[in-house]
């Protein structure tokens, strides 16, 4: 491959150096922040020679060309833009400047609720199931001794994430803008101090506690904040704008005291008598607009709602979602959103496993079926990216199959007791309407599989196939004969753990096999060992990842981890360097799997051979359980 030519294409494609912000590159992708989208012809840069593919994520247009590739290419592009060398980081923080100040909002959205959902769900879960348990012993049905520590213990327990739910908001806000995360707890605490009225008490006491406020301007309701979300972002917004100006103009010597004291004292007193306020009245429009639109007659509104739900899963703002679910559980004591989403998911599920029932074809098989369950488990992106977008009709009758679930779920008025789960295990969230969510799963999947198996998807026909395959035959050439039999090439497990489907890795680029074909392993020892005697063609700046090429011309990637590239080097350590010569079995590189998982991320790790497009076939051979060096994939020539 000719790099330099590859990088004066690519070049010329993205409008050349008045279009470019920056440039930085990872294990497998170019990226690039582009001034103007309009200007960047992202379909020629696909054509071009070496490139596997061109898509624009979070700010960036990100061009994939595989380990040891992307290296070469971003030395010579360097040189052909005359722009300097940028980190990822620089790439992101450039990117997310130039994205519009919605995109903005959704990205931090997601940063702030995707790290407090495992609490949110395991609160929820227990919530209902103590509520099941509550009903069958009032009613009969079971005999339980309710005055047990086990019980009353797991009372307590069920509804302290959302009694306490501000603190998790509040600190976790304050990471995601940059602030001081301690800080914004304690400005969580005041928005559910004791002192205040507990806003859960205000519909059956009234209000009872009155303040005036700015020197007696007016009055205000000294009422917690319990159940509320966006108040809590707005003010540790604020904390966190006071508090980085403090530091800039405070003395290093006065700092340590003077910051935090004014930072919350300031944004305390704006809190009760102006923000809380204020954007209690903002929440609760927003969440009665969301009920009324749920609630509009025969279920139109859900019936939209659902069938919408999947495409702004690929918009990738369905984080804001948590908003409606924390609002609406705090207003109603029950969210009505989740089984919209729950709905909309399980009928991509169901499309999926349609076309991996219906298809012949054995690696679209095995790409469906594993991602088909997966979104039956409420994780949607490997069936929605890696199946049903690439067929397109699918796709649609799944948003069809969610928009009929929607509808039958607004219309039986089913709402979940928690969020953060859905799909099969968010029964566990509607305990007390058990048969309207099984009613509501059928509906969904039993509409989208219907639809897509009679007009949403059409294997190739029989002859087509035969027709190509002797095509093939034809015009293989005679050295590609000669060489089959002995063509037969292996990639060795280089960690240790439990084999997975590509399909079924946490993370839609790698599961789509966009970058190439492999498995996932998770993994149960943190080491990785060369898979073959190779050479090493790419490492990353934060240790997470390695390419490596090997016998036959394979390139390999081994990603450590999903999201990993965030955690900035922390946990892992190379034992290898660019270009250095390594034997099968050599260790390359540890890393802390407690780490990893501390930090929230998953420690699946991609093992993909980067180019299996050159091969003839790429078969996995070992699933489940495997140790290093045992054999995983078999490749032929």
């Amino acid at each position: 491959m000719d790099y330099r030519k590859v990088a004066e294409e690519i070049y010329e494609k993205v409008g050349k150096k008045e279009n470019l912000v920056s440039a930085a590159h990872c294990a497998t992708r170019l990226r690039l922040v582009i001034a103007d989208n309009s200007k960047c012809d992202s379909k020629a840069v696909e054509e071009i020679d070496g490139v596997k593919g061109v898509f624009f994520a979070s700010g960036q247009l990100q061009i994939i060309l595989g380990t040891g590739t992307v290296n070469k290419v971003y030395d010579e592009f360097l040189q052909v833009s005359g722009l300097s060398a940028a980190t990822k980081a620089d790439v992101k923080q450039a990117a997310a400047a130039r994205q519009n100040i919605f995109r903005r909002a959704i990205k931090t959205l997601g940063d702030i609720f995707v790290p407090i959902i495992p609490a949110i769900v395991a609160s929820g879960f227990l919530m209902g199931i103590m509520e099941a348990l509550n009903f069958m012993v009032n009613n009969g049905f079971v005999s339980l001794d309710t005055n047990s520590s086990l019980f009353v213990f797991a009372n307590l327990f069920s509804n302290v994430a959302y009694v306490f739910l501000p603190i998790l908001i509040a600190y976790s806000a304050a990471k995601a803008f940059g602030g001081n995360p301690y800080l914004g707890a304690v400005i969580g605490m005041l928005m559910i101090h004791p002192d205040l009225q507990n806003a859960w008490t205000v519909a059956t006491e009234g209000v009872h506690i009155k303040q005036s406020v700015w020197f007696g301007l007016y009055h205000i309701d000294l009422i917690g904040y319990q159940g509320h979300v966006i108040p809590v972002i707005i003010a540790v917004w604020v904390m966190c704008f006071i508090e980085k100006k403090l530091h800039k103009i405070v003395p290093e010597m006065f700092d340590l005291f003077v910051t935090p004291l004014v930072s919350v004292f300031v944004t305390g007193y704006l809190t009760y008598s102006i923000i809380g306020p204020v954007f209690v009245l903002v929440e609760n429009g927003i969440i009665d607009g969301i009920q009324w639109l749920i609630a509009l007659p025969f279920g139109i509104g859900s019936f939209i709602m659902g069938a919408f739900y999947a495409p702004t899963v690929v918009a990738g703002i369905h984080h804001m979602y948590t908003i409606i679910d924390v609002g609406q559980l705090a207003k109603y004591g029950l969210t009505y959103w989740l089984p919209l989403a729950s709905a909309a998911n399980l009928a991509q599920g169901a499309a999926t496993l349609a076309v991996a029932v219906k298809t012949k074809n054995a690696k679209t098989k095995s790409m469906a079926l594993p991602s088909a369950f997966s979104a039956f488990m409420g994780i949607t992106e490997p069936a929605i990216f890696g199946v049903n977008l690439r067929f397109f009709k699918p796709f649609i009758c799944g948003c069809v199959g969610g928009a009929c679930g929607a509808l039958f779920a607004s219309i039986t008025q089913l709402g979940a007791s928690g969020t953060g789960v859905t799909g099969l295990f968010g029964i566990l969230l509607c305990l007390k309407s058990p048969v309207q969510y099984v009613l509501m799963m059928a509906i969904s999947i039993g509409v989208s599989f219907f639809l897509t198996w009679i007009f949403g998807y059409q294997e190739e026909a029989p002859q087509t196939q035969r027709a190509a395959a002797e095509k093939t035959t034809a015009e293989e050439t005679p050295a590609r004969k000669e060489a089959s039999p002995s063509a037969e090439l292996a990639l060795y497990a280089p960690v240790q753990g439990k084999v997975i489907p590509r399909e079924s890795i946490p993370d839609e680029t790698f599961a789509s096999g966009i970058l190439g074909d492999g498995v996932g392993i998770e993994p149960e020892k943190g080491e990785v060992i060369a898979p073959f005697n190779g050479e090493i063609s790419s490492l990353t700046d934060t240790r997470h990842a390695i390419g490596i090429s090997g016998p036959g011309g394979m390139e390999v990637l081994i990603h450590v981890g999903v999201d990993t590239v965030k955690m900035k080097g922390d946990g892992f350590k190379l034992f290898a360097h660019e270009g250095e010569k390594v034997k099968a079995g050599q260790k390359l590189m540890e890393f802390d799997i407690q780490k990893i998982k501390k930090a929230g991320y998953s420690t699946t790790t991609a093992v993909l051979l980067a180019n299996s497009d050159d091969y003839k076939s790429c078969n996995v051979i070992k699933t489940g359980a495997v140790k290093q060096m045992e054999k995983i994939i078999s490749v032929e020539k």
